[in-house]
C-alpha cells in the first residue's frame, strides 16, 4: 500500500529508511514545541494552547505535504515571525497578543486576497472595510 501511494521504488527508498528518516525530522524539529510556547507565552498567551496549536499545525501541514504532494518536507511555524511578533509588535510596541493577532490576521488577509475567499466580493464599500 505504502509502494503504491509513495512510489518508494522510483525514488530508490524503503519503507524502513522512510520511517528511520521521519523519526529522524521528527526528533529534529521536536524542539519547537518547547521553544514556541515559551517565546509566545511571554506575550500573555495561555503556554498551554500555544504548544496544542504547534503541535497540531505542523503535524497536519507535514502530513498533507506527504500525502498530497508526495514531498518528503516537514513544516512547522516560523520562528521568526514568532519573535517579531513577541518582542517587537507586543513587548517592545506595547500591543496586546490579541490586538496584534488580530492586526496580523487583518494584513495576511488584505494582502493574500484571502478576504475575498472568507466573504465574497460583496459590495465595494464593504469589501474595502475589511482590508
Amino acid at each position: 500500500m505504502l509502494e503504491k501511494l509513495f512510489k518508494l521504488s522510483s525514488h530508490k527508498t524503503t519503507v524502513k529508511t522512510e520511517i528511520l528518516a521521519g523519526l529522524t525530522t521528527f526528533l529534529a524539529m521536536a524542539y519547537i514545541l518547547a521553544v514556541n510556547p515559551g517565546m509566545l507565552g511571554a506575550t500573555g498567551m495561555p503556554v498551554q494552547s500555544v504548544f496544542l496549536a504547534t503541535a497540531i499545525a505542523s503535524g497536519i501541514a507535514s502530513i498533507l505535504m506527504g500525502v498530497l504532494a508526495n514531498y518528503p518536507v516537514s513544516l512547522a511555524p516560523g520562528m521568526g515571525v514568532n519573535a517579531f511578533f513577541t518582542y517587537t509588535v507586543c513587548m517592545q510596541f506595547g500591543y496586546s497578543w490579541q490586538a496584534a493577532l488580530a492586526a496580523f490576521d487583518r494584513a495576511i488577509a488584505g494582502l493574500t486576497r484571502l478576504r475575498v475567499l472568507c466573504h465574497g466580493d460583496g459590495p465595494v464599500k464593504i469589501g474595502r472595510a475589511h482590508v
